[in-house]
């Protein structure tokens, strides 16, 4: 891996306006992303999880530049992309893409596959219609299709050959850098699996630099190097797949491992139930934003303060933002 990161944000934030009344004046404001620091090495997949709502692809889509950061820097391979436009962003455009969530409504209806395929490659330059078509059925094939699909137009694929119609549209621009938007949730478990593998396969063949966002910790797992689990905007806990699933430090993390399924109905499991509904991002907590369903929440600082990211006493690259866990209140806590 490269020294320096391909993706690096630092401090990255979005907000939303809220209108309302006769006149649309702006009335509250959506905190989607709250200050966000991560990095992501080239040829690593980073997985992204949380609850909906917590800002998960609103980070991604940031990341591609398909929404305008209020604040903050990206920096990609070493250049700051975070306020570029125009013909500027053009080259940036070919480094990085998105594959969407749905399957069946980010493919157009009216056209055959292979033109939104090879749509990209139109806008990039790729002026010669031969060698579009031929690198279009290329990629169909990479993907696992035929290169006479590409002909065809989206309703005449089932949802796990859609997804892979968005992996061939993503990749054929061969881009450094892929947000997979919770590519698999809306497929079949047996497809999900297709899907994951094939990922995994064209990340090895073509070096991809990934960020995979996801509900799915089961799924996480399967293909990640490292793991960020954000609540309501902030990143809770990061760090290598094997330490977060092992020993996990933020409550909110325990919680969402605890609700794994176990496929053996005669294992124990204690699970871990959070009170309460996550609240609103146009109104946060104060100080760190999970205390209200904390089990361990500290009142007079876990409501005060606001946590920071810090290294976990075992591991420099496990860090969690919890003032209990890694903060320099030390907790007695009888259960540990």
């Amino acid at each position: 891996m490269s020294e320096r990161p391909l993706v690096q944000m630092s401090n990255l934030v979005k907000e939303f306006p809220v209108t309302g009344g006769i006149f649309q004046r702006q009335i509250a404001t959506v905190n989607a992303v709250a200050g966000v620091d991560l990095s992501i090495n080239r040829g690593e997949t980073v997985g992204l999880v949380g609850e909906s709502g917590c800002g998960k692809s609103t980070l991604g889509r940031m990341l591609v530049r398909l929404l305008e950061p209020t604040s903050g820097t990206i920096v990609f391979d070493g250049e700051d992309i975070t306020h570029i436009k125009g013909k500027k962003l053009k080259p940036f455009r070919r480094r990085a893409q998105i594959i969407f969530q749905d399957p069946y409504s980010s493919l157009d209806p009216r056209t055959q596959v292979g033109n939104s395929i090879a749509e990209g490659l139109k806008l990039h330059g790729v002026s010669n219609s031969d060698e579009r078509q031929e690198r279009v059925t290329k990629m169909l094939e990479l993907v696992g299709l035929e290169g006479h699909h590409a002909g065809r137009f989206p309703h005449e694929f089932s949802g796990g050959q859609r997804q892979r119609i968005g992996l061939a549209r993503a990749l054929v621009l061969e881009p450094d850098f892929v947000v997979a938007d919770e590519p698999v949730s809306a497929l079949d478990v047996s497809v999900q699996a297709q899907v994951l593998n094939l990922l995994k396969e064209l990340q090895s063949e073509l070096n991809l630099t990934l960020l995979f966002v996801a509900h799915n910790l089961a799924v996480v797992e399967h293909i990640s190097d490292r793991v960020a689990v954000m609540y309501l905007g902030r990143i809770a806990e990061i760090t290598d797949r094997e330490s977060l699933y092992r020993n996990p430090l933020h409550p909110y993390t325990e919680a969402l491992l605890s609700a794994i399924p176990i496929p053996d109905p005669d294992r124990p499991r204690n699970r871990t139930i959070l009170q309460g509904e996550v609240p609103s991002p146009i109104d946060p907590p104060s100080g760190c934003f999970f205390h209200p369903r904390c089990p361990i929440a500290v009142k007079g600082l876990c409501d005060v303060e606001v946590p920071s990211l810090q290294q976990s006493e075992t591991s420099a690259d496990h860090l969690a933002s919890c003032h209990v866990r890694t903060g320099s209140y030390k907790h007695q806590d009888s259960s540990k």
